[in-house]
């Protein structure tokens, strides 16, 4: 991944001359200047690209700018594909002593919940991206200097906890968004939330009056099962990977190790609960049938007979393929582990959202089954595939797992790396809602021509 201006730039100036009559050493010139321009532009496209990786689809790093040429003759430049050649954000983050409220939505309304508690789990990502870009390059701590603003919440964790229960939320969260004049000034379309469950924003009650033009971080693509609606939207939301335990994604730390196809014990496995959802059941009824293929054991979560970290992990690396049904969302964590011992993810999820969908080819790395296809029959086509072919899956995989580990920025690879590009599509350089208005001499102002610098909270939501 690169890192030079991605941000809108001003019409460009053109100065129109009369052009001299050209002979035809001069064109015949050109048209070789034109083919060799062409010939190193494609070397050096091939050659540079973020990853490495041979089934990147987009490359991040384009070798020409789009322009629109307009009416008097200037070129309006677009950024190289949305993106531009490096990352170039500022990001605020909201400090829970600046905002009433924004505490009791990180540590419960008693403030006695520790963030490293909400840092465990398949939820941890609402503490990890907030640590992050609080050590950020990108961090600005000046409000006026911000492309983003990130607004820290442990919300799942708080409320599992019992910080906080649902109309606690909901009504934190107004109170919070009533203080913030960045907010107010843009409608939210600036401002970055993230939801580390199944559940999404539903989270947030009202999130659908209130955040519905904001920036959602979200593992969850659809809740359609439980909701009218799903809170993801594909153009304005970004899908993060879920948290993966950091001693398997650490290196040099790997709590269990893959084995060799040769040693692997059954052909696919299923690790979870029923749930009494039917993809899930399906499978736990066909592992009965064919017990020596598939892996269905009963999952304990308490007890002594409770399954462990490392017991987990080392009976998912004990197949070939790892099976990966939805269970109360879309969405599973178990997509994610499958890469870090080394077995092939077989979705059977079809509302499934897969994450940074722009760099990454999932028919490379994953196989994705329809749900309604649950049986014997994938079971015989899993074990049609050469191991040649699942060796190679594993490999290309192994090279883009380091997308789903929350690591720090010093990483050459990571999530944050590439929730950081994706942020970057979502910037503007032009911020407005229903209730900003603009005066002759750029002044912004609210509906009453109160100059934003002189908006006070709290102010009116929608």
């Amino acid at each position: 991944m690169g890192s030079v201006n991605n941000k809108a730039r001003p019409f460009g100036g053109q100065h129109h001359h009369q052009q001299p009559i050209c002979t035809r050493t001069h064109q015949i010139g050109a048209l070789l200047l034109v083919a060799a321009t062409f010939f190193f532009t494609s070397l050096f496209d091939s050659s540079f690209r973020p990853c490495a990786s041979h089934f990147s689809t987009v490359d991040l790093i384009p070798t020409s700018r789009s322009s629109v040429h307009v009416s008097d003759g200037r070129d309006l430049l677009w950024p190289h594909r949305g993106y531009g050649p490096h990352l170039d954000l500022n990001i605020y983050v909201y400090d829970d002593r600046e905002i009433d409220g924004l505490k009791a939505l990180m540590h419960g309304r008693d403030g006695t919940i520790d963030s490293s508690t909400c840092l465990k789990g398949q939820w941890g990502t609402q503490v990890k991206i907030h640590r992050l870009l609080l050590k950020s390059r990108f961090r600005t701590r000046k409000k006026e200097e911000a492309d983003l603003f990130f607004v820290p919440a442990y919300t799942k964790c708080v409320r599992m906890m019992g910080g906080l229960n649902d109309k606690e939320i909901n009504q934190t969260y107004v109170k919070v968004l009533s203080q913030m004049p960045y907010f107010r000034r843009s409608g939210g379309r600036d401002h970055i939330f993230v939801f580390p469950s199944g559940a999404g924003a539903h989270l947030f009650r009202s999130w659908a009056t209130y955040i519905n033009r904001s920036i959602i971080l979200t593992p969850e693509g659809d809740r359609t099962d439980k909701k009218d609606t799903s809170a993801f939207n594909t153009w304005k939301d970004i899908i993060i990977p879920g948290n993966v335990e950091d001693g398997m994604t650490t290196n040099g730390a790997t709590l269990v190790h893959p084995l060799p196809l040769s040693k692997r014990k059954f052909l696919a496995n299923y690790l979870g609960r029923a749930q009494g959802k039917v993809g899930r059941l399906k499978l736990i009824e066909l592992s009965k049938q064919f017990p020596d293929k598939l892996e269905c054991p009963e999952l304990k979560f308490s007890g002594p007979d409770k399954l462990g970290r490392i017991d987990y992990f080392e009976h998912l690396r004990s197949s070939k393929f790892c099976l990966s049904p939805r269970g109360e969302s879309s969405w599973t964590l178990r997509f994610y582990e499958a890469f870090f011992v080394e077995c092939v993810p077989v979705i059977l999820s079809d509302q499934v959202e897969l994450p940074f969908q722009n760099v990454v080819d999932y028919t490379q790395i994953s196989i994705k089954w329809p749900s309604t296809r649950i049986g014997p029959e994938l079971l015989q086509y899993l074990e049609s595939i050469p191991d040649e072919y699942i060796e190679g899956m594993i490999s290309r995989g192994r090279q883009v797992r380091c997308l789903w580990a929350y690591a720090p920025e010093s990483a050459s690879c990571s999530a944050m790396h590439a929730i950081l590009w994706e942020l970057q599509r979502k910037v503007r350089l032009f911020h407005q809602s229903t209730e900003t208005f603009w005066l002759h001499n750029g002044s912004v102002v609210n509906r009453n021509l109160v100059q934003f610098s002189d908006w006070r909270p709290p102010m009116p939501l929608p």
